[in-house]
C-alpha cells in the first residue's frame, strides 16, 4: 500500500512538471509571436523611409547629409531587427534593436524638423501621404511593443515563480528581454510627421 502512495506522489509530481514545462514553452512562444508582430510593423516602417527620403531629396538639396544619416540609421535598424527577429529572447539582440531604433527615430526627427523649412515639400501630396502612413505605422509599432512587453512579463513571471522556476532552471528557460526606451528625453518624443 505504501508503494502505491509513493507512485501516486511521483505521478502527480511528473504531471505537474510536464504541465509547468509546457506552460513555459507556451509563454515563450507567445512572446516570440508578439515580436513577430513588431517585426512586421518595423519592416513596413523601413520600407516607407527610403520613399520619404527620395521625396525629400528633390526639395532638400542642401540637406544631403541629414538624408544620408536617415538612410544609414535605417540600414542599421534593419540589421538589428533581423538579429532580434532571429532570437527574440536574446538580451543582446533586443538591446541592439533598442539602440538602433533610437538612432533611427532621432534621425527621422531631425529630417522632419528640416522639412518645416521647405513649404513646397510640406505641401507635396506624396510626402503628406507617406508621412501619414509612417504615423499610422508608428502607432501600430507602439501597440505591438506593448503586447510584446506584456507577453515577456507573463513569461518571466512564470519562469521566476516557485516551484516553476525549478523547471525553468532545469531546462534553461532564459528570461526574455523587454523593449525599453533608452533614448534621451528629446528622442523619446514621437516622430512628428504632421504638415
Amino acid at each position: 500500500m505504501g508503494w502505491i502512495v509513493v507512485l501516486a506522489i511521483l505521478a502527480v509530481a511528473g504531471f505537474w512538471a510536464v504541465g509547468a514545462y509546457n506552460r513555459l514553452v507556451s509563454l515563450r512562444n507567445k512572446f516570440k509571436n508578439a515580436f513577430a508582430q513588431i517585426d512586421v510593423q518595423l519592416k513596413r516602417r523601413y520600407d516607407l523611409i527610403p520613399n520619404l527620403v527620395e521625396t525629400a531629396k528633390g526639395y532638400m538639396k542642401h540637406e544631403r547629409e541629414t538624408l544620408e544619416k536617415v538612410i544609414a540609421a535605417r540600414n542599421t535598424a534593419v540589421t538589428a531587427n533581423a538579429a532580434a527577429a532571429a532570437d527574440p529572447g536574446s538580451a543582446n539582440a533586443m538591446q541592439g534593436l533598442i539602440a538602433a531604433e533610437g538612432a533611427l527615430s532621432g534621425a527621422l526627427s531631425r529630417m522632419f524638423a528640416l522639412v518645416e523649412a521647405y513649404p513646397d515639400l510640406k505641401a507635396n501630396q506624396n510626402m503628406m501621404q507617406l508621412s501619414e502612413e509612417l504615423t499610422g505605422t508608428e502607432n501600430k509599432i507602439s501597440f505591438a511593443r506593448q503586447a510584446f512587453n506584456d507577453a515577456v512579463m507573463s513569461y518571466n513571471t512564470a519562469a521566476q515563480q516557485f516551484p516553476t522556476n525549478v523547471i525553468a532552471s532545469m531546462f534553461s528557460f532564459a528570461p526574455g528581454e523587454m523593449l525599453q526606451a533608452t533614448e534621451s528625453d528629446e528622442e523619446r518624443k514621437p516622430v512628428r510627421v504632421q504638415f
